[in-house]
């Protein structure tokens, strides 16, 4: 469990952490703004304690506890309600399930695993940088979809590096892990993209919804962010379009190589047709044959046999079939 509270105001700011809630909720800043987070989904009974206090309703507080709940956005009477999935750009991809709820001139977070991507956030608040202690609680809910949306491109960034490897390694045709590998980005992107399309239709809602806890201040913010989600989700689909493209390229290298192959196969299995005739011929037990009886009958058919492949060559290279 991790229980941390921040309050700040244009003169200073403060933070402190919390073994209990009643000792998080000692702490509370009534002259400005107030920015609890909780990491403790581990324990609904707290979780159920802490919406208590803050009036938020039970529906909500089992979308707080659902961490497989879609992003979205819903407005109550006493608060507004957002909920998201963060992104770990580790080896395999991890999500986290991020709620967030604005009420009055406080912001409770709660997440689904220790440690964020908040750090900056809090170093910019307690070190009065930029605009924040001046802007409102619908301000630092800003910030922190901004943060998590910044995390996606980071993801990204990572999936196009394999991409681009992929396009390298298409063109090898005995690389075997190839479609294993691209069978795993695929996955990833359509992970991602589960995360990314709903969290563009929560943030549109976001940008036309008449709150009194939405500033019109705010709306160039929102807007901002917005258009960075869009953009992500656009990176995701081409990034899906040029997946397909390296398995076209991938099955033609193969096709390709398979064509070389069955050719070689065949122009050997052609030159050995008219030697198996030729040999079938002379291979018959039949009493009477005039070559038979002669002595050099047998390094002729030989030699007739070398003649017909090498004119075969010739001819198939004329061609350009070989």
């Amino acid at each position: 469990m991790d229980l941390s509270i921040i309050g700040y105001d244009p003169a200073g700011a403060w933070q402190k952490k919390a073994d209990t809630l009643d000792e998080l909720l000692s702490h509370r800043n009534s002259a400005g703004i107030t920015w609890i987070n909780a990491e403790c989904l581990d324990q609904p009974q707290l979780i159920h304690s802490l919406a208590e206090r803050y009036h938020i309703h039970p529906l909500t507080v089992e979308d707080i506890l659902d961490t497989e709940q879609r992003p979205k956005v819903e407005e109550f009477d006493d608060y507004l309600f957002i909920t998201l999935k963060a992104v770990n750009p580790s080896t395999s991809l991890e999500f986290e399930h991020i709620s967030i709820a604005l009420t009055g001139d406080t912001v409770i977070t709660f997440q689904e695993k220790q440690g964020d991507c908040f750090d900056g956030i809090r170093k910019r608040i307690l070190n009065n940088a930029g605009r924040i202690r001046r802007m409102g609680a619908d301000y630092l809910a800003y910030l922190l979809i901004d943060a998590v949306v910044d995390k996606y491109f980071a993801v990204l960034e990572g999936l196009g590096a394999g991409i681009e490897d992929f396009e390298d390694r298409a063109v090898d045709e005995n690389d075997e892990t190839l479609i294993r590998d691209i069978q795993k980005i695929k996955q990833d992107l359509l992970r991602v993209r589960r995360v990314i399309w709903p969290l563009r239709e929560s943030l549109s809602m976001l940008i036309h919804l008449d709150s009194p806890r939405i500033s019109d201040g705010l709306e160039p913010f929102l807007t901002d962010v917005y258009d960075h989600v869009i953009q992500a989700a656009e990176t995701v689909e081409s990034y899906r379009e040029l997946i397909a493209g390296v398995m076209e390229i991938n099955l033609s290298a193969v096709s390709n190589r398979m064509n070389k192959v069955m050719k070689v196969l065949t122009i050997i299995s052609t030159i050995f047709i008219p030697l198996t005739f030729i040999a079938g011929v002379y291979g018959m037990n039949f009493r009477f044959m005039p070559e038979l009886e002669v002595p050099w009958a047998y390094p002729l058919s030989l030699g007739v046999m070398a003649l017909v492949a090498l004119g075969m060559l010739i001819y198939f290279k004329r061609r350009h079939w070989m």
